[in-house]
């Protein structure tokens, strides 16, 4: 695309961006409606990553719309400290009635990595309010993200968003990742192989700390950031039977899985494992309004109302923003929109066809793995010698060019589209995909 007359790019230092590159050569949008984008020169834009994991329900979708404007109009801030307005309180509510198990207390905030940071501190505090806050250790996973809050990169696995940053949270440790394409390779679904990777957390982990010096354990149910990694059959179980034996809380990130995106509410539920703490984001709102949320079990928000001072504050954490109204407003119309159009089950009948679509392209060239589950897939290519990621971009800037938006991550493309693509758009998604990988094995 030309770069516009009519716009300096310059001083916008964009996030997660080749900023040079970008401004020399860049790919703006304009509006969108529906499963599409409208891009800067006038073409339509299929949307094969809900924008960026989040707009799980399409875009600008008319109920959220009004919601959020008739919520600007009556209501546009209410301070977060000391005083509430109802909108938090139904919303709160309303996920409690959603979510698995007795995760039944909500904490609002902004965004996946401030929830994050919020469910580490939740942790700590708990443990500390038990009497024993020697519990500092927190144990995240080789290849997971968290969000770039010092604690999200802190326990995230991911070593490019830790190298410029030195040292961050001086206790923690990982678990290894389950990718492993000698056993996996080409898995519909769940793969078999792997569980036995959880075993690390008992057998090195907690050998080598001690599981009462352990406040915590987090992981994404389903690694989306670094390439869609599904977790092995009986793996989740296996970490939660750990920490239950050793008093450890067990934190499933579910910013990227929660809302439909595995064909359940959570990935708790299509894992048939609940843990102690839940992040959520993303399609909380359908990204129309920024918002974060994490959801704790009743002892866990028992246990810190019943230590602290009578009314004194029992978590000294929060966000001048927590529970704005105009985000509460637009999760409500979410949650009502993805109740109507039963997008969830949507999801999970979509699931086989999309299952089938994808991996219709294992024979496209330099293509090594391709794994899925629900409507999220990711196909990894053979990195070029050198040059890793290139060829993945590659494949991304043909794609946009021909009028579709992929993800990558590494040499993996992630494919999440939102729950209303129909069959006939999966189908379109594939072609253009499978043009461009073509192309781009010739390079």
């Amino acid at each position: 695309m030309q770069k516009p007359d009519d716009l300096a790019l310059d001083a916008h230092w964009m996030p997660f961006t080749a900023n040079r590159a970008f401004k020399a050569n860049p790919r703006l949008v304009v509006s969108a409606k529906d499963m599409h984008y409208q891009s800067y020169d006038g073409r339509s834009i299929l949307d094969g990553t809900s924008g960026l994991w989040c707009c799980n329900a399409g875009h600008c979708r008319d109920p959220i719309v009004q919601a959020v404007i008739k919520q600007a109009q009556t209501l546009d801030y209410a301070p977060a400290f000391q005083m509430g307005h109802p909108g938090s309180f139904r919303l709160a509510n309303r996920l409690a009635q959603m979510l698995p198990g007795d995760l039944d207390h909500v904490f609002f905030c902004n965004s996946g990595s401030e929830a994050v940071d919020t469910a580490l501190k939740i942790a700590l505090a708990y443990h500390r309010a038990r009497g024993q806050s020697q519990r500092q250790l927190l144990v995240g996973r080789e290849r997971g993200y968290h969000g770039v809050g010092f604690g999200g990169i802190s326990v995230g696995g991911i070593s490019a968003n830790r190298k410029q940053f030195a040292s961050l949270l001086p206790r923690v440790d990982h678990l290894p990742h389950t990718h492993d394409v000698a056993h996996n390779g080409f898995s519909k679904g769940i793969p078999a192989w792997g569980a036995h990777l959880a075993d690390e957390l008992e057998n090195r982990i907690i050998a080598l700390h001690d599981a009462s010096n352990i406040a915590a354990v987090i992981v994404e149910p389903m690694a989306g950031s670094t390439g869609v990694l599904i977790p092995p059959q009986g793996y989740l179980q296996r970490l939660r039977d750990i920490c239950d034996r050793h008093g450890l809380l067990l934190i499933f990130d579910e910013v990227i899985t929660g809302f439909g995106r595995t064909g359940e509410p959570f990935a708790a539920q299509t894992f048939g494992v609940t843990p102690d703490i839940i992040t959520l984001a993303k399609g909380l709102t359908n990204a129309i309004v920024p918002m974060g949320a994490v959801a704790v079990k009743k002892d866990i928000y028992e246990t810190l109302m019943n230590t602290a001072p009578d009314a004194g504050v029992e978590l000294f954490h929060g966000y001048t923003y927590s529970g704005h109204p105009l985000a509460t407003a637009a999760a409500e119309a979410t949650l009502d929109l993805y109740e109507k159009e039963a997008l969830f089950a949507r999801s999970k009948e979509l699931a086989p066809y999309f299952e089938q679509a994808v991996h219709s392209l294992r024979e496209m060239p330099n293509v090594v793995d391709i794994r899925n589950i629900g409507l999220v897939a990711g196909i990894e290519l053979e990195s070029k010698p050198g040059k890793p990621t290139q060829r993945a971009f590659n494949a991304y800037l043909r794609c946009f060019e021909r009028g579709l938006l992929i993800r990558t991550t590494g040499d993996t493309i992630a494919l999440s589209p939102p729950l209303i693509i129909s069959r006939a758009q999966i189908d379109e998604l594939i072609d253009i995909l499978g043009q461009a990988l073509r192309e781009t094995g010739r390079d």
